[in-house]
């Protein structure tokens, strides 16, 4: 009696419910290569590359705290990918037409443009919306970059459209001749929409390769979801190997490293006109974006303290100077803020100018 009187119970109760766990960070990634401390590249260009690292990262921080104090509507960029977006901006051939690279951009780039050259005025300009914004004119998001003088394709809001883009300036300049290039950027999350696949499709057709360089920035993240529930294989890069066309993934937290790996690729696609795919395993330090916070990840690794740790042991650079230079970008960038603080908004007549069909008081879609 007693043992049923167990079971009735147990019956009612029903079955034991088991909560699901919740997501965790997904493991970090083991280290792609290993490196000495022998740094094979000028003592110039490794100053060079540490102080436009410093400038970007500067450079974030204050759009963050616009954005934190109300100067600004939306943040997102690309704090932790320095020691990759540097060497890149590096290595582009800048100018107009195809006779120079095609850069299809995501809103992670900063960097990339301080290396080119970029003044870091305008993106204050594009966080506050003014109408000196030179990228929009006061009309877009912070990190939403162009430049026709330089090839920079507007950068999109929806996730990977560029991916499909690229192939398109690829084939002009395969028609055209010349070692300009396409280069197309993006994240991890983003390789799991189609343009992602349609990139891989159309620069790799037998006998119709197209010289873009194909590059995902790896953070392991897609705003909140972990890397390993989006991807079914450990490297993006080998989504490249059933098209035939090279790949690799490097440590893009080693600016050495991305410099040598990116040179190298750059070489290829400019000589041999086929695709190149790199993943570059970099760090997200202040969140996806200030959708989530834009606090300070103190989990992630951090490439310019590594980077002035192996500077400050070749005896190229000082904590000391390391610091002056960071305080100089930082009253530097403050005293441009002050400056934007007080740039007028755009004007409401001027909501037609750069739209491909409309004019003043008349609805673009109507007649």
């Amino acid at each position: 009696m007693a043992r049923d009187a167990k079971k009735s119970s147990a019956a009612k109760k029903g079955p034991k419910v088991v909560p699901a766990p919740a997501p965790s960070a997904p493991p970090k990634f083991k280290a792609v290569v290993t490196h000495s401390d022998e740094l094979p590249l000028d003592k110039e260009l490794l100053l060079s590359m540490h102080d436009t690292m410093v400038k970007a990262r500067v450079l974030e921080e204050r759009l963050i705290a616009m954005y934190k104090t109300g100067h600004g509507y939306f943040w997102i960029g690309g704090p932790g990918e320095e020691a990759f977006n540097v060497p890149l901006g590096l290595l582009i051939k800048k100018g107009a037409g195809p006779a120079f690279d095609y850069l299809h951009f995501h809103y992670r780039q900063s960097a990339t443009l301080l290396a080119m050259g970029e003044d870091p005025i305008g993106a204050l300009r594009q966080m506050k919306n003014t109408a000196s914004d030179p990228y929009s004119g006061g009309r877009n998001f912070a990190g939403h970059f162009s430049k026709k003088d330089w090839n920079i394709v507007p950068v999109s809001s929806p996730i990977e459209v560029q991916y499909g883009m690229a192939p398109g300036t690829a084939l002009v300049q395969k028609r055209f001749g010349g070692d300009g290039i396409s280069i197309v950027t993006g994240g991890d999350a983003g390789t799991a929409e189609g343009d992602f696949a349609s990139c891989l499709v159309w620069s790799s057709r037998k006998d119709q390769e197209l010289p873009v360089l194909i590059i995902v920035t790896n953070n392991r993240w897609g705003i909140s979801t972990p890397f390993d529930q989006v991807q079914g294989v450990e490297r993006i890069s080998d989504r490249g190997v059933a098209f035939g066309m090279r790949t690799k993934t490097i440590d893009g937290n080693d600016p050495i490293s991305a410099y040598l790996e990116l040179k190298e690729a750059f070489e290829y696609v400019r000589t041999e006109r086929k695709p190149y795919l790199v993943e570059a395993r970099v760090s997200r330090l202040y969140g996806h974006s200030s959708a989530s916070g834009a606090n300070f990840a103190t989990s992630e690794d951090d490439c310019i303290p590594l980077f002035e740790a192996r500077l400050e042991k070749a005896g190229l650079l000082s904590k000391a100077q390391a610091k002056a230079i960071r305080e100089k970008y930082t009253e530097e960038l403050a005293e441009m803020a002050r400056q934007v603080k007080e740039e007028p908004f755009p004007e409401p007549s001027t909501i037609w100018d750069h739209v491909f069909h409309g004019e003043q008081g008349k609805d673009p879609l109507g007649e």
